[in-house]
């Protein structure tokens, strides 16, 4: 990226809603203790035995880690299919993210990116000189990738919630790899389901995030996943020492619980499906495979209802952050208790 580009982000803040002044998206997350933060997207539980490794990882912390990561790009090459060679460490599924495009896309070259959709990719779309060129996050698949750097599909797409179907993804790839175009998923929430990953298939660069799915958005584990030149550039350009030792082993860790992953999968679904129908008595609510649920505020309006949830203990997710939402709020699936407190606030 260079100064320009980054005078420019923050210049587009002070017209575009979806960016703040100083240039940076809008995300989810309360940091007040007196509410029950339904705005996060993030597991309530972690696997057992996550504070232990934690714990033992101070004295690793004592030395550099081992920058070839071995058992930690084990562990993500077998969760999701790939080869360990294939695996890319990062700080966060975000830092994958940038490593990516800033990998990928030149200035003046153009990206398509989904809307409504993460706002990060438009961000650093725009921190490396490029433009993202916005589709409906539901036709991208349909779009002609053909003349553009690099296309954005967020599978399932966050903040609607579906996941795209394995087919008509695979057959996209197929279709940007053709066109010497490079594809861009972000699997971020993908953990959740039985979907199969695209790590490894050519022309694809699949970025993951452990934030999710194991509850542990302040450890930052992340990773990339590419093949080919893809994968070249994205590990000559990787930062040495690009993950912490107490990230590299809880990461470890967390792929190595299967029961774990298994029993959220199914807390997930059974909670989402009753919540989806509370829900929908009164709001129209997105299809959703992922641990969070969009719906139109409708007559009540998302002020009310961010109010309304505040007052009784409740933080809700504000959608109208994201592009082509404009009456929207998102919630997380947590645990049944804390899901029925949300349902009783909204009246529903």
């Amino acid at each position: 990226m260079n100064p320009d580009s980054v005078a420019a982000l923050r210049a587009a803040g002070e017209s575009d809603p979806h960016i703040g002044a100083d240039g940076r998206v809008p995300h989810g997350s309360s940091d007040d203790p007196d509410l029950l933060d339904f705005s996060a997207n993030t597991n309530p539980l972690v696997p057992p035995g996550t504070r232990d490794v934690f714990g033992a990882a101070f004295d690793a912390a004592r030395s550099y880690p081992d920058d070839g990561y071995p058992a930690f790009r084990s562990a993500a090459a077998e969760f999701v299919g790939c080869d360990p060679a294939e695996v890319v460490p990062t700080a966060g599924g975000l830092e994958a993210i940038r490593l990516a495009i800033g990998t990928t896309v030149r200035p003046g070259e153009s990206v398509l990116v989904p809307a409504p959709s993460f706002g990060e990719y438009a961000r650093e779309v725009r921190l490396q000189g490029g433009e993202p060129a916005f589709v409906d996050h539901d036709a991208i698949l349909d779009a002609d990738p053909a003349g553009h750097a690099m296309a954005v599909v967020c599978n399932p797409n966050n903040p609607t919630g579906a996941c795209y179907d394995a087919d008509r993804l695979r057959t996209f790839a197929d279709r940007c790899r053709e066109a010497g175009t490079t594809l861009l998923v972000d699997e971020a929430f993908l953990g959740f389901t039985d979907q199969p990953s695209l790590a490894g298939r050519p022309g694809v660069v699949v970025a993951r995030s452990l934030t999710k799915l194991f509850g542990l958005p302040g450890v930052r584990m992340g990773y990339a996943v590419g093949t080919g030149d893809a994968l070249d550039r994205l590990a000559t350009a990787r930062r040495a020492w690009s993950m912490s030792a107490a990230a590299a082993a809880v990461g470890a860790h967390c792929y190595g619980a299967e029961a774990f992953v298994a029993e959220t999968r199914e807390r997930v679904a059974r909670e989402r499906e009753r919540m989806r129908e509370r829900l929908d008595a009164r709001f129209d609510v997105f299809p959703s495979d992922s641990p969070f649920l969009c719906f139109d505020a409708g007559e009540a309006g998302v002020d009310d209802l961010l109010a309304t949830a505040r007052e009784r203990g409740i933080a809700l997710r504000d959608a109208r952050t994201f592009r082509r939402l404009d009456g929207h709020v998102r919630v997380a699936v947590r645990l049944p208790d804390e899901n029925d407190r949300l349902l009783e606030a909204l009246d529903v």
